[in-house]
């Protein structure tokens, strides 16, 4: 799949979870934004404290649901089953660290157009 085909984020599904207020939906992403749980996901993975990066990586999904971003769900979802078991595969946590950034980027795009 070409990169120009993953979706990041479901702008049209996002403002209409949050009852069409674009306001809120930008709030909500810049909290997003904000969030360091990235950083402590990543450190629990690389420290093999599954118990805590399965949390982190649970509310990471959690968030990416409800403000439908896409890609980043559908990562978490996978990350969080290999964390689960305990076997999380060789360059994994780089790719959801570069989805998630990829995020970011698309997050920052609607923030500027409708902040």
């Amino acid at each position: 799949m070409a990169d120009n085909d993953v979706v990041y984020i479901e702008l049209t599904e996002g403002i209409k979870r949050v009852m069409g207020n674009t306001k809120l939906y930008v709030k909500l992403l810049n909290k997003f934004k904000a969030d360091p749980s990235l950083e402590a996901l990543l450190a629990a993975v690389e420290g093999a404290d599954y118990e805590k990066a399965q949390g982190l990586v649970h509310t990471i999904k959690g968030i990416a649901a409800n403000l439908s971003l896409t890609e980043l769900y559908k990562q978490s979802v996978d990350f969080e089953v290999q964390i689960k078991n305990k076997e999380v595969k060789s360059g994994v946590p780089e790719s959801f660290k570069t989805c998630f950034e990829e995020t970011i980027k698309n997050v920052d795009k609607v923030i500027e157009q409708y902040g």
